[in-house]
C-alpha cells in the first residue's frame, strides 16, 4: 500500500519538481532511507514501525517544519498492534511543536499554517476512538451524511476525521454508523458456495478452471487465512498436472490450471512483494493468491472475481476483500466458501446489510468431462460424492504424496490453518469452532492422506528439532568465545 501511494504521488508531482515524495518501510535498506531523509523529503509515506525507528535513531531526519500528519487505514493499523508505536510517534512529533494544534504555536517561521492531523478510518471502534482522542483536537467530521446520523449521535462523541470512507472507486464502506450497514456497488454479484470440508480443494480448483476456460482474459484474487496456505496452494496450482482423457498416468499430462499464478503475503521479501504487485497490476489475465495483505489499499485494475476461500471473520474484512473488484463502475463477482457448519456466517453478514445468493456449483462440476464423457449429476448427489470431485481429489492426493516438498508444504499449511481457525474473536467463535470440524476432512482439504495427529506430530517434531539446533548453535558460539578469551 505504501508503495502504491508513493507511485501515485510521483505521477501527480512529476511537474512539481520542488515537491519531493519519499517512503520508508520495513524490509527496505535502512541506510538508503537515511540518505533520502538527509537530502530532504516534502511528503513522506511510512509504516509506523520504520517511522518510529528513524525518529529515534536518525539524527539527520529533520521534521521541525512538519505541517500534516495523516493516519490512513487507522482501524487496520490498530488491528495490527501498532497502537503504542502511534502514541510514541505522536509524542516525539509533539515535542517538536506539532502536537499543540489550536494553542497558538506556529510550526515554522516559514509559514503561519498550524499543524493539522487527519485520521482516516473505514470503521469506528473503541481503539479508533482512543486514537482520535490523542491525535485530534476539536475534530471536524468529513464524509458522513448528516441525514444518516441518529439523534443520539454527535460528532464530538465519535471524534474522527472521517467515518464514511468513499475511496473514489465506487465503494462507500460505512452506510450507517449506528447499524454498521455497508453500501456495496450494485454491479457487484455476491455469492456463496457451501462445500464439505474434505472437498474444498477439489471444488476450488474446479471453479478456477471453469472461470479461466470460460473467459481467457480474467483477473482473479483468492484470499487465504495464512501465509503457509498461500505458499502451498501457489506451488500446487503452479505444478499440478493431470491426464484429462484417461485413467492411465502414462498418458500425456498437462497443467490443470493454465494461467499465470502469483502469490502475495507478509512473509515475502519486500522486493518480491513489489514485483508481484507490479506483475498482477499489468497482466491482462492472472491469478493472485494472497492473505489479507491485499485486502486494503491496493488498487488492482480490471479484477473480475474475488474468491474468499478462507472466511474473513469480521464483516468489515469481507467488505474490504470484495472491494478489490467492481471498481469504477465495472462489473465484478465475489464468491465466499463456507462449510456446512459455517452457514450462520451468512446471518452475520445480513446484519450489516450484505446478502449473498448461492453459487450453482453442481452445474459447474457437471460441465467437466470424466474419462472423456460429460457426467450429468442429479440434484440429490452429495457434493463430496460427486464423481468429478472424487476423481480430482484422488489425483491431487496422489500428486501431493509423490512430491515430498509438496507434502511438507501441505502439512505446514494444515497446521497453520487450524491455528488461524481458532483465532476468530467475539461472536464469531460460536460459528468458527474447531470442535465442530472433522480434522481428518480438514487434512483432505490440503490433499493429505495422513491422519491429522500424525501431521501435527510431524510438525511439532520439526519445531522441536529447530529449537534444539538453535540451542546447539548458541552453545557452540559460547564455547568459541570462551576459547578466544582464554587465549
Amino acid at each position: 500500500m505504501e508503495l502504491l501511494v508513493y507511485e501515485i504521488l510521483q505521477k501527480l508531482l512529476h511537474r512539481f519538481h520542488w515537491i519531493v515524495p519519499g517512503y520508508v518501510m520495513g524490509g527496505e535498506n535502512r541506510s538508503k532511507e537515511k540518505a533520502r531523509l538527509r537530502k530532504g523529503i516534502s511528503i513522506l509515506v511510512a509504516t509506523p514501525g520504520r517511522l518510529l525507528d528513524h525518529l529515534k535513531n536518525t539524527a539527520s531526519f529533520v521534521h521541525t517544519n512538519l505541517l500534516w500528519i495523516i493516519f490512513d487505514e487507522a482501524d487496520r493499523i490498530l488491528e495490527l498492534g501498532f497502537g503504542k508505536e502511534i502514541e510514541e510517534i505522536l509524542d516525539l512529533l509533539g515535542s517538536r511543536q506539532i502536537g499543540s494544534v489550536g494553542n497558538g504555536n506556529q510550526v515554522s517561521s516559514l509559514s503561519n499554517f498550524q499543524g493539522q492531523n487527519l485520521l482516516l478510518s473505514a470503521t469506528l471502534n473503541e481503539k479508533v476512538n482512543h486514537l482520535a482522542k490523542i491525535s485530534l483536537e476539536n475534530p471536524v467530521m468529513i464524509g458522513l451524511d448528516d441525514k444518516k446520523i441518529q439523534p443520539d449521535q454527535s460528532v464530538d462523541r465519535i471524534e474522527t476525521a472521517e467515518s464514511d470512507e468513499d475511496d473514489g472507486l465506487g465503494y462507500s464502506k460505512v452506510k450507517n454508523s449506528s447499524t454498521g450497514d455497508y453500501k456495496l456497488p450494485a454491479q457487484l454479484v455476491q455469492r456463496y458456495v457451501k462445500v464439505p470440508c474434505g472437498s474444498r480443494l477439489a471444488v476450488l480448483l474446479s471453479i478456477l478452471k471453469n472461470l479461466f476456460e470460460r473467459e481467457a482474459s480474467h483477473k482473479i484474487v483468492v484470499f487465504f487465512s495464512t501465509c503457509d496456505a498461500v505458499d502451498f496452494h501457489y506451488s500446487l496450482l503452479s505444478e499440478f498436472c493431470w491426464s484429462p482423457n484417461s485413467q492411465s498416468e502414462a498418458e500425456h499430462t498437462e497443467r490443470f490450471l493454465r494461467c499465470n499464478t502469483l502469490r502475495l503475503h507478509g512473509n515475502m521479501k519486500q522486493e518480491d512483494r513489489r514485483n508481484t504487485f507490479q506483475a498482477f497490476k499489468t497482466e491482462k489475465s492472472a491469478l493472485l493468491l494472497s492473505t489479507d495483505i491485499a485486502a486494503r489499499g491496493l488498487d488492482f485494475p480490471k479484477v473480475r472475481c474475488i474468491i474468499q476461500y478462507d472466511s474473513p471473520g469480521e464483516a468489515t474484512e469481507y467488505v474490504h476483500r470484495v472491494g478489490r473488484t467492481a471498481r469504477l463502475g465495472e462489473k465484478g463477482d465475489s464468491l465466499l466458501f463456507l462449510q456446512p457448519v459455517e452457514v450462520d456466517y451468512l446471518h452475520d453478514l445480513e446484519k450489516h446489510g450484505v446478502s449473498l445468493t448461492e453459487y450453482p456449483i453442481l452445474k459447474v462440476l457437471g460441465s467437466f468431462p470424466l474419462y472423456g464423457q460429460v457426467y450429468r449429476a442429479r440434484k440429490f448427489v452429495s457434493l463430496d460424492l460427486h464423481p468429478w470431485v472424487l476423481y480430482l481429489q484422488k489425483a491431487l492426493e496422489s500428486f501431493i504424496l509423490s512430491e515430498p516438498r509438496m507434502n511438507k508444504l501441505a502439512q505446514n499449511a494444515f497446521c497453520s490453518w487450524v491455528r488461524a481457525y481458532t483465532a476468530h474473536r467475539g461472536d464469531l467463535k460460536r460459528i468458527f469452532m474447531v470442535k465442530k470440524l472433522h480434522l481428518g476432512h480438514v487434512s483432505r482439504s490440503f490433499g493429505l492422506k495422513q491422519q491429522p495427529s500424525l501431521v501435527g506430530q510431524s510438525f511439532q517434531n520439526q519445531s522441536n528439532k529447530r529449537k534444539r539446533e538453535g540451542k546447539q548453535k548458541g552453545l557452540s558460539k559460547q564455547r568459541k568465545f570462551a576459547r578466544k578469551t582464554q587465549t
